[in-house]
């Protein structure tokens, strides 16, 4: 049943926090999340009167709410686990021991549940038409890649790794690796060889699925050279998985363990019954995502797949609401977690839609289109989407069914309330819109959806299950109605184990821990209200925003640097009042050098080319000096933290700085700007260069 909005609700300028939508009594009532407790009171004597209750149960008895979750969704394991976790604090604890699962087998779980034929997949490509997989299909397909990688003599933790696009056959190669228990990796085809290869050559894959190229935006993009350069550079790989996607022709690289995607799928039906998932231990990893890397190389977080199993039970069917009867779209890249986030959409019988290619080509309204098409109840995208969509003046409620179309997920960025009431105002008045926020680390969500709760203008509903999130001050006092860090302080599933190849976990314990020694600062600003409603602020660290994807400053720092007129540089992410982003790149030239358009142009095509158009700046700047910590750190945070506005001696100490003069070409900077309105000043290179730092580059992704 689809909800209504409130009658609060009008068509005038929309504030921060006003009251849009309200659920329906009934759409409340019938939600997974209601459904669970009610399950609760009748099978756990666990009494919650809303779900504001239920969230302080589940974070003060993380152990009952979690064995709960294994309990209610009747998770397939072997084994018996001791206790469900093996205490409170939240480094190395461990969950479900004792007990063995498989991520894959739980996708894959509703093959026999379902009608045969009912799709499991919609996919679209600017390479390939519409059309749809049934669940019989990909499972049958799931079993010949797994059954054929075992032949190849891939097993249980060795590391299984794609180059490809947001195309079926990515989504089969990840659930036949881990149905076998082996370790999956991803990184979007779109990427650059150097950016491919520091990921993967941190964990040595064994066997890597490529593409020959894709298309964006019309154009084509071969990925010929790519691949055989990426393929040159892992001395571990032992086979090559080959797609002829973008040329139906096109030559796999020369090597005796090269293999097309057709000759490995050819082989007989692996029945249902004669096949054997890998069911593993409470710490065998299930894949492998990169975070940012911004000191050293990207981040290899390696996730559980206990972990993931039992949080995504939870995000898909209580935050998300899908069923059976759930079409999940999210626009995103085979380098993005929202990738696993949408097949993780298998685990409740939903069907997912998958998308490569440009949003809004041939037309601004491609992805209202294909939700129209495939009947979406779910659709996802960053708030940029949103307002490109805005700026192309669409109403796609005027223009294309969107009857099953249930509710909106924003995430990837801080969305603001002139998103929420575009999305009112011009898809559906009936609608459930969300905002989620977490991260790659987590693969999931820390703060987000409530189908029981009211929708605000610009407000994330609530804090999720099971996340015991709040905020604090830098001294470690908890704050509210205040703009803060946002701190984890008990245990969750899906945190990672560790990163790989990290001895003694020390990357680790640096990344999240030693900030606030023992408990999760996760690098965002939060603000979290009286009623429980959360408002995020984008990074408090050095991350990059990109777009709604995360990435790391030092993967810029090494292409760019590399370049012989350019000897440092330093670059910082924005956010914008209108949820927009501003990404400048600050260098320093070497003499006698200038920075000239053509440098410019050099250094996007560098970036490009070595790392993905999202790594590319919006504006370039050159400057006499990067500012430096006394211990040799490059001031990002400081630098980010004084363009956003806040005052000098706030946002740094010179006594700190080993050069403390460095700092003052930043303040100027600042000061030139009113309200990110950037002004411009002809006549010098280093002056603030006039239009508009939200621009979207061409090869860009909303």
């Amino acid at each position: 049943m689809i909800p209504t909005p409130s009658p609060e609700y009008a068509d005038g300028p929309v504030q921060e926090g006003e009251l849009l939508w309200t659920p329906r009594p009934e759409f409340a009532a019938q939600s997974n999340v209601a459904r669970f407790q009610t399950w609760l009171r009748s099978e756990r004597g666990v009494v919650t009167s809303d779900y504001p209750s239920l969230w302080q149960w589940s974070v003060n008895e993380p152990a009952a709410f979690w064995t709960a979750i294994w309990d209610y969704f009747e998770v397939r394991h072997d084994g018996i686990y001791s206790r469900p976790m093996s205490g409170q604090e939240m480094l190395g604890v461990r969950w479900f021991e004792g007990a063995r699962v498989n991520y894959a087998e739980h996708l894959l779980r509703h093959e026999s549940a379902v009608d045969a034929q009912k799709a499991v997949f919609h996919h679209l490509s600017e390479l390939r038409p519409l059309s749809s997989m049934t669940w019989q299909t990909l499972a049958a397909q799931v079993r010949i890649l797994a059954t054929q990688l075992r032949t190849m003599g891939v097993g249980p933790g060795d590391r299984v790794v794609s180059y490809m696009p947001n195309v079926p056959e990515t989504a089969i190669a990840m659930m036949a690796a881990v149905a076998i228990g082996a370790v999956w990796s991803s990184a979007a085809i779109e990427f650059g060889v150097r950016t491919v290869v520091e990921r993967f050559a941190q964990i040595a894959p064994k066997v890597v699925f490529v593409a020959d190229g894709y298309r964006f935006g019309g154009k084509s993009f071969s990925r010929d050279a790519e691949v055989r350069q990426i393929i040159a550079e892992l001395p571990s790989l032992e086979r090559v998985i080959w797609l002829p996607y973008s040329d139906a022709g096109s030559l796999p690289p020369e090597g005796t363990h090269v293999t097309t995607w057709q000759q490995v799928m050819a082989l007989a039906p692996v029945a249902l019954g004669e096949f054997r998932f890998e069911r593993v231990e409470h710490d065998h990893p299930v894949w492998i995502v990169f975070s940012s890397g911004t000191t050293g190389l990207p981040k290899p977080i390696v996730h559980t797949h206990i972990g993931v199993l039992v949080e995504h039970l939870k995000l898909m069917h209580f935050h998300i609401n899908l069923g059976p009867q759930s079409v999940m779209f999210f626009y995103s890249t085979t380098g993005w977690m929202m990738w696993n986030i949408l097949l993780a959409a298998l685990l409740a019988g939903s069907a997912a839609v998958l998308y490569d290619g440009s949003p809004v080509f041939p037309g601004p309204d491609l992805l209202w289109a294909l939700a129209a098409a495939t009947g979406t109840t779910s659709f996802g995208a960053s708030p940029t989407f949103i307002q490109m969509m805005q700026k192309a003046a669409l109403r796609p409620m005027e223009t294309h069914d969107l009857s099953r179309l249930e509710s909106i997920i924003v995430s990837g960025a801080p969305s603001s309330p002139e998103t929420f009431a575009w999305l009112y105002r011009c898809v559906k008045r009936d609608l459930w819109v969300t905002s989620q926020s977490g991260g790659t680390e987590i693969c999931s969500g820390f703060v987000g959806a409530v189908p029981t709760l009211p929708v605000y203008a610009g407000e994330i509903q609530a804090r999720m299950l099971g996340m015991d999130v709040h905020v604090w001050n830098d001294a470690g006092q908890e704050i509210i109605d205040e703009v803060g860090e946002l701190v984890v302080t008990r245990p969750f599933p899906s945190m990672p184990i560790r990163f790989w190849n990290d001895a003694g976990d020390c990357r680790y314990h640096e990344s999240y821990f030693e900030y606030f020694p023992g408990y999760w600062r996760h690098g965002d600003f939060i603000r979290i209200n009286h009623r429980g409603g959360c408002y995020i602020y984008g990074r408090s660290d050095s991350t990059l925003n990109r777009h709604g994807v995360r990435i790391g400053s030092a993967e810029i720092y090494r292409a760019v640097e590399r370049i012989p007129e350019i000897t440092d540089s330093l670059v910082v992410c924005c956010e914008l009042p209108n949820a927009g982003f501003f990404m400048p790149l600050f260098v320093r030239m070497r003499e006698p050098f200038m920075l000239d358009q053509a440098l410019r142009e050099r250094i996007a095509a560098t970036l490009r080319q070595d790392c993905s158009p999202r790594h590319i700046p919006d504006r370039i700047y050159a400057v006499d000096f990067i500012p430096y910590t006394l211990t040799g750190k490059k001031m990002e945070v400081p630098v980010r933290k004084i363009l956003m506005g806040w005052p000098v001696e706030k946002a740094a100490s010179r006594d700190a700085m080993s050069n403390p003069a460095a700092i003052d070409y930043f303040v100027r900077f600042a000061q030139e700007s009113i309200d990110y309105q950037w002004r411009s000043a002809p006549g010098t290179e280093r002056a603030v260069i006039a239009g508009s730092p939200s621009a979207v580059h061409k090869d860009q992704t909303a």
